[in-house]
């Protein structure tokens, strides 16, 4: 077994104090004799919403942050579990907090809860969590970390200031837990853990008042979250957590273990949780993930989520989901107040976050994808991918057809099953029902010209009615 490590890390004292007053309002206040100082910047951006412990962060944390990082960068992680094979837009507030963090020169690890998801995080829910099997697990774990390093390189190669960054590390819990012995963990770890501090936890308190109480497994989660953190600070320096504003009781119970310990001070940071208009958090559990994985939220869907923010969240979401400085959110709402009609915030939103999620290549993807929904843009038609055509239209029946010689409107409509046999189907056709292309066709025995009804890329959209699509590719023409 691998024996938990205890030792202390002398070095991280510092010495001096900083006259802050307090973080409100960090907008205006000075944080380190400047108006720039990375918690002030991110508080006013609402991206930071509560410190860890209370005492200390007015000076201690602001100092930690404010060093020259080009020296003395500290080390901040984050945690996900992978419950799904992909994060979601709930998980982007964390990641947008580590980016900013990283962008400030400091090392920044995202951790793949490869061993807690297989107990199931309480917080914030109302029941418990259904159990995975330990190989779903593994496969959520391997596709999440593909996941955070391809939007690292995204953010790494399209979102540079200039400035020296600090690293982007992804790493797995379950690289020391499977090393781990029960009883020999229990018999170093769990001595260092009060149960009377364990159940005052909220998420705890809510669970076992709740009609389906509350496992040990989920209980013991908080444990091991704490001792994540412990190693992290023993491996890596790492002295602050980030997390949803759901972690808090877990983040409290990791600086209680590590201050018991090592006599060490560490902090948390946490980020608001998003919701749906209705109040309900976003993600796999409540139904309504809108996820980073293009296989299962195409960039056109993510695109259009942000698009259809309304008037009165946008603002605070550019503030929350961008890196574009305050000054310019504020000309982008200025001139939103004279032409509203033009929804630029909404546009301008979901192309850096489409840009972060899915790079370039994916931003054009979405808009032409919009060009081609929502402005029956036959160019933008043309330069859609078959895949690009599935991904907008995902209920739409997909086929392959060969082109024979006079292949009418008629029969591509029969062999794509969009119409009816008989005269009824003719008398879509005739009255207008049926368009191919965005351009309405009402002769059902009018030969199909390439480059008219059939697209440069061999593609014909076939649409019966106003909602029911078709996608035709065309063979050996």
């Amino acid at each position: 077994m691998a024996a938990p490590i205890f030792r202390c890390f002398s070095w991280f004292r510092w010495s001096g104090t900083l006259n802050l007053s307090g973080f409100l309002p960090l907008g205006l206040r000075k944080a380190h004799s400047g108006a720039d100082g990375l918690l002030a910047a991110q508080k006013a951006r609402g991206l930071f919403k509560d410190f860890f412990p209370e005492r200390g962060t007015k000076i201690e944390l602001p100092e930690l942050f404010n060093r020259g990082t080009a020296s003395f960068p500290q080390t901040i992680y984050c945690g996900f579990d992978p419950t799904a094979d992909s994060l979601h837009v709930g998980h982007l507030l964390a990641l947008l907090g580590l980016f900013h963090l990283q962008r400030a020169g400091h090392n920044v690890i995202a951790l793949v809860g490869g061993a807690t998801a297989r107990l199931g995080d309480p917080s914030g829910r109302t029941k418990e969590r259904e159990a995975l099997e330990k190989e779903s697990v593994q496969a959520n774990a391997r596709a999440l970390r593909l996941e955070l390093e391809a939007l690292a390189a995204n953010h790494q190669q399209l979102f540079s200031d200039g400035r020296p960054w600090g690293s982007f590390t992804v790493l797995d819990n379950s690289a020391w837990y499977q090393k781990q012995h029960l009883v020999d963990f229990l018999a170093a770890v769990g001595g260092h853990f009060r149960m009377g501090t364990l159940l005052s936890r909220q998420s705890v308190q809510m669970r076992l008042k709740s009609p389906e109480g509350m496992s040990l497994a989920e209980f013991f989660y908080q444990v091991l979250q704490a001792y994540d953190f412990y190693y992290l600070f023993q491996r890596y320096g790492c002295r602050v957590q980030l997390g949803g504003s759901d972690q808090l009781g877990n983040i409290m119970s990791g600086y209680e273990f590590i201050h018991k310990l090592t006599g060490e001070d560490v902090f948390g940071i946490t980020v608001p949780l998003i919701t749906s208009t209705t109040g309900a958090k976003l993600g796999k559990s409540a139904g309504n993930a809108v996820w980073l994985n293009r296989d299962k939220t195409s960039p056109f869907e993510l695109y259009q989520f942000f698009v259809r923010q309304p008037d009165d969240s946008v603002e605070r979401y550019l503030k929350l989901f961008t890196f574009l400085p305050l000054p310019e959110i504020d000309h982008i709402m200025h001139l939103h107040v004279k032409e509203p009609e033009r929804r630029g915030p909404q546009k301008r939103l979901a192309a850096e976050v489409t840009k972060l999620v899915h790079g370039r290549e994916g931003l054009d993807s979405a808009k032409r994808c919009t060009q081609a929904l929502y402005h029956s843009s036959i160019d933008a038609l043309e330069d859609m991918s078959d895949q690009e055509l599935k991904e907008l239209f995902k209920e739409a029946p997909f086929s392959e057809l060969v082109l024979d010689p006079g292949t009418s409107v008629l029969d591509t409509c029969r062999k794509a099953n969009a119409i009816p046999d008989g005269p009824r189907g003719y008398r879509m056709i005739t009255e207008g029902g049926v368009s191919i292309n965005h351009q309405q066709v009402t002769n059902p025995e009018s030969v199909l010209i390439v480059g008219q009804h059939i697209l440069k890329n061999g593609l014909s959209l076939l649409k019966i009615g106003k909602r029911n699509f078709y996608i035709i590719k065309w063979l050996q023409l």
